[in-house]
């Protein structure tokens, strides 16, 4: 367990924000959440993130070991974007998932990266989801964005809270949108009847916002762009049926049945934009179509 302490001098700040101001390699999104443990003690006394410091407290930081992973690291090849000593971003095919959980525990994303990685990645999230900073459905393709540091971690996980990071998604929807383009802005929690579904309807959702604009029109489909400004669950499948387009091949928010073998909805993940955590220079990565999406779209054109 790593260990800090320092004697405040000055008086009336948040101690989450004089922290992260004085510790750069400590986002201030990882030391609220220290502070939600306890790990920040002022005085002998722990403290919640809305403390405001006087001069001359006397501040103990305990920073947490991670946990050993018990997770097996498989060796599944992985489409990669871009690497470096601090991040990694993969293209993600359809059908794999992200992180374990119920049911998934073998074949994710995550034990193929810790095989590729050698276990070199943040442990920020605990040990199910090593580096793994935001995720994509199980049956949407594309960009995805892996830490291997801690310092990493933290720097682009506060990115992803204030929005600064670039998600952009390309989707064929059902019906023929009539505008150009335009903004969702529904707040979206769980579903008040089905608990496994996410809703605009619920009345404990959070802020969401999809941006979209149209790229073709194929009369009963539309091909179109989706820039998140925030990163709900289901976030942009739940918005696009609210409003009367559901994404293709989506069995749980669109129509039970559909035209076409997709196994999945039409969802990718193909841009995505973050600020570099050691050259602060603004990088953005591109995923290629998946072949059943360009095959799509080829058959639609026709």
């Amino acid at each position: 367990m790593e260990e800090y302490e320092l004697t405040a001098d000055e008086s009336g700040e948040r101690i989450d924000k004089f922290l992260s101001r004085n510790y750069e390699n400590l986002s201030r999104s990882y030391i609220q959440k220290l502070l939600k443990d306890g790990n920040i003690i002022v005085n002998k006394l722990a403290v919640k993130a809305n403390y405001k410091i006087a001069s001359g407290d006397v501040i103990h930081i305990r920073i947490p070991e991670s946990e050993p992973l018990d997770i097996l690291p498989e060796n599944i090849p992985l489409d990669i974007l871009y690497e470096d000593s601090d991040i990694l971003i993969v293209n993600k095919p359809k059908g794999m998932v992200v992180h374990p959980s119920p049911g998934h525990y073998t074949h994710t994303l995550v034990n193929a990266v810790l095989y590729h990685c050698g276990g070199n990645l943040s442990g920020i999230n605990g040990v199910i989801r090593p580096g793994i900073v935001h995720r994509i459905d199980m049956n949407t393709t594309g960009s995805l964005l892996i830490c291997k540091n801690d310092r990493a971690h933290q720097i682009l996980a506060e990115q992803l809270k204030e929005h600064s990071i670039t998600r952009r998604y390309h989707a064929i929807v059902h019906g023929n949108i009539k505008e150009d383009s335009g903004t969702v802005d529904a707040p979206i929690g769980r579903h008040p009847a089905d608990r496994k579904k996410m809703s605009t309807k619920s009345q404990h959702g959070r802020h969401a916002v999809t941006h979209y604009r149209v790229l073709e029109r194929f009369g009963s489909y539309t091909y179109i762009e989706c820039e998140l400004e925030t990163g709900r669950t289901h976030q942009i499948r739940v918005h696009m049926s609210s409003i009367g387009h559901p994404i293709l091949g989506d069995d749980v928010y669109g129509p039970a049945r559909c035209p076409f073998k997709l196994e999945g909805q039409t969802l990718h993940a193909k841009t995505l934009g973050i600020i570099h955590p050691s050259t602060k220079e603004y990088m953005e990565f591109d995923a290629p179509l998946p072949q059943y999406f360009q095959n799509l779209l080829t058959m639609l054109r026709k």
